[in-house]
């Protein structure tokens, strides 16, 4: 008599969270171009039809994935200006900056998939409500070093945004020159960043 092959188990828990966990451990290990459904399922101990049970494609998965990094930063990025030294204005988009920079050094993978390839998956509420989460707390920090009456916020959010964003990628792609200390660029460039961003005036 054959011997009937054992079937594997739906899953003995959450398998939601398991699958996100799966996935977030995959693109810190490997990187987007290695990321399937069936890997997941695969180490998270699964058949390979179960993640079809919460996630229809691996976008939708992909999407929650950087949906939660959008909330891991802007809660870093919150706990970073509460812990500023003066709790000025200045110093707590500093101390944004600097956390910025240490989000992207210590989750690579989960900030190239926020800032690089997140554009397909704007179908996910979660992704575009978090995602925006993150422009509204870096205007409300520009906003608070500007003062009253000024009109360009948004754009010197912008200004903000592209310089610490150009320190992150440069750090994380490996393109700055051995012999200059990325602490330094960080230290330097953030620190004159409010004087410069009130100093550009209304455009």
């Amino acid at each position: 008599m054959p011997k009937k092959t054992k079937q594997k188990p739906y899953h003995h828990g959450d398998l939601y969270e398991t699958l996100v966990k799966a996935g977030t451990d995959i693109l810190k290990d490997d990187g987007l171009e290695k990321f399937t459904l069936r890997e997941c399922a695969r180490r998270a101990g699964v058949s390979h039809a179960a993640p079809k049970n919460h996630f229809a494609s691996v976008e939708d998965l992909l999407s929650e994935i950087a949906a939660r990094g959008f909330d891991q930063f802007v809660a870093e990025l919150d706990a970073a200006a509460d812990a500023a030294p003066s709790q000025s204005p200045d110093d707590r988009l500093i101390a944004m900056g600097r956390a910025y920079v240490a989000f992207a050094r210590a989750n690579p993978a989960i900030y190239l998939m926020m800032f690089r390839h997140a554009q397909p998956f704007d179908k996910s509420e979660h992704l575009q409500k978090a995602s925006h989460g993150a422009w509204v707390q870096l205007e409300q920090a520009v906003a608070a070093v500007l003062g009253p009456g000024r009109p360009d916020v948004n754009t010197r959010a912008a200004h903000v945004w592209a310089l610490v964003h150009g320190i992150a990628s440069l750090i994380i792609d490996r393109r700055l020159h051995p012999s200059i200390d990325p602490g330094i660029v960080i230290a330097t460039s953030l620190s004159s960043l409010p004087a410069a961003i009130r100093g550009l005036g209304p455009q």
